[in-house]
Order: structure tokens, then C-alpha cells, then sequence
């Protein structure tokens, strides 16, 4: 072999040598490329379905109503949270109307007492005549008055309830004056001590203290026996410190507490003493 071939030989050697890196580079981008090419493919596949489940979710939301459940239940929660203060006004309202109308309460056992077992007649008085002289003359008791019927107390408890409505209509112009008519009527009533304890309250309720509290001072001075000398020294004791005179309210107070340390009235008593001493 020449020389010259030799050369001509090892000049291709090197060539094709040189060319080797340069086609594996070529192949190695290719290769990348259609690999990127795959990953997107997969990417947009996924994304396709994606969407679809993300449909079929909202489908099935809108199926099953979840959005129209929750609305109710805020309607249901507003309508509730009505309801509620409604309740709280009314229970509020409740307690007024039975804290004035307890006495009345009080007031239907001793009215159903002369229909159960007949008014206690009064006692009876001195003989008002002396019988003629002799040694067999004797002092005649004079007769006890007639207890009175059925229809006589019917016609007087009707008397009382007709002032008694008027006081719990809140009209207690009229219902003074009915039930001063009732104690012009049945002056012996067993329910008069209440019914001038009433026209007192009637007065308080009108803003008149001077006549609320002398209607007050004759429940004790007429009836200072009666289960109303308590509730009417009560009654004194407000005006009283409405009237800006404390030191008066709680000597009254501590009055009933004193004379009538078992009643309602007492336990009333202590409380507002109480509430006067801070």
C-alpha cells in the first residue's frame, strides 16, 4: 500500500470519529423532545379529565340540593331567632300581668268562703231596751242579724267582680268608683278591706299619690286585721320613696317585717330594704 492511500485512509478514520458526537447529540435532542411532547400529551389529558369529574361533582351538588339545604337553614335559623325575642317579650309581658293580678288570686278564696259555708255573722250587740221591772224580768239578748242568701251574696260578689274587671282592663277611673260603690253597698263585705286596698292601688296606678296613700291609711285604720294591713303598708312604703323620702320607706318596712313577720308582704319587705340600703 502507498503511502499516499495510508493517509487518504487514516484522514477518513478521523473524520467519521469526529462526526460520532455530533449524530449522538442530534439523537439525544430528538429524544427529549418527543419525551416533552408525551408529558404534555399526559398533562392535557389529565386536564380534560379533570373538568369532567369537576362536572359530575357540580351535577351531583345540584342533584343532592346542598345549596337549597343551606339556604333553609338559615331561613329556619332567622325564623328561630324570631320566634325567640317574640318568646322573651312575652314572658316579660307574662310576668307584669301576674305580678298585678296575684292579689286577685288571693282575693278568690275568702269570696268563695261565704258561698261554702255561709258569711260569719256579726256579733251581736247589747239589748238596746229595758224590759219592764219585776222579779221575773230578764235581759232578752237581741237577735244577731240575718245572714244573708244565696242571692245576696251572688248580687255582692257580682259587685266585686265588676270593679275587679274594670282594675284589670286598666280603667281605674271607673273601677275607684265601683268599688267605692261595693263598700257603700256591703260595708260588712269580708271582701271590703280589699276592695279599699284596690281603690288605693286604682290611685297609684293614676299617679295620685295624696289619695293613694290615704286609701291606703284606712285599710289600716278600718281593717288593721284583715290580710291586707300588710299589702297596704307595702303599698304606703312605694309612695313613699317615690315621693323621694327613703328614710319614711324603710321604717316602713322594717314595720311590716315587725307586725307581720310571716306574711308575703315581709319577704316583699326585705327585699326592698335591700335594695334601699345600697
Amino acid at each position: 500500500m502507498s503511502k499516499a492511500s495510508l493517509r487518504g485512509g487514516f484522514l477518513a478514520a478521523a473524520l467519521f470519529l469526529a462526526a460520532l458526537p455530533s449524530r449522538a447529540g442530534i439523537f439525544d435532542d430528538d429524544e427529549a423532545r418527543r419525551r416533552i411532547e408525551l408529558i404534555k400529551q399526559e398533562l392535557a389529558q389529565q386536564g380534560k379529565d379533570n373538568e369532567v369529574r369537576i362536572a359530575r361533582l357540580e351535577d351531583l351538588i345540584r342533584n343532592i340540593g346542598v345549596v337549597e339545604l343551606v339556604r333553609q337553614l338559615e331561613q329556619a335559623n332567622a325564623e328561630i331567632a324570631r320566634l325567640r325575642g317574640q318568646l322573651e317579650v312575652l314572658a316579660n309581658e307574662n310576668q307584669q300581668i301576674q305580678k298585678r293580678q296575684r292579689d286577685f288570686y288571693l282575693d278568690l278564696d275568702s269570696r268563695l268562703k261565704p258561698l261554702e259555708g255561709g258569711a260569719k255573722p256579726p256579733a251581736a250587740g247589747d239589748a238596746s231596751s229595758t224590759p219592764p221591772p219585776g222579779p221575773t224580768a230578764s235581759v232578752a239578748p237581741a237577735a244577731p242579724p240575718r245572714p244573708p242568701t244565696r242571692e245576696e251574696q251572688a248580687r255582692e260578689l257580682k259587685a266585686y267582680d265588676v270593679a275587679s274587671n274594670l282594675f284589670r282592663r286598666n280603667d281605674f277611673t271607673s273601677a275607684i268608683n265601683e268599688f267605692k260603690n261595693f263598700l257603700r253597698d256591703y260595708p260588712q263585705s269580708q271582701l271590703a278591706p280589699n276592695a279599699q286596698y284596690w281603690i288605693g292601688i286604682s290611685y297609684a296606678n293614676l299617679k295620685d299619690s295624696r289619695n293613694a296613700m290615704s286609701a291606703q291609711e284606712q285599710v289600716l285604720s278600718k281593717y288593721p286585721q284583715s290580710a291586707k294591713a300588710p299589702d297596704a303598708l307595702l303599698a304606703i312604703a312605694a309612695i313613699q320613696a317615690e315621693q323621694g323620702d327613703p328614710a319614711s320607706a324603710r321604717n316602713t318596712l322594717e314595720d311590716i317585717i315587725a307586725r307581720f313577720p310571716s306574711s308575703d308582704a315581709a319577704g316583699k319587705a326585705r327585699t326592698r330594704l335591700t335594695q334601699l340600703r345600697r
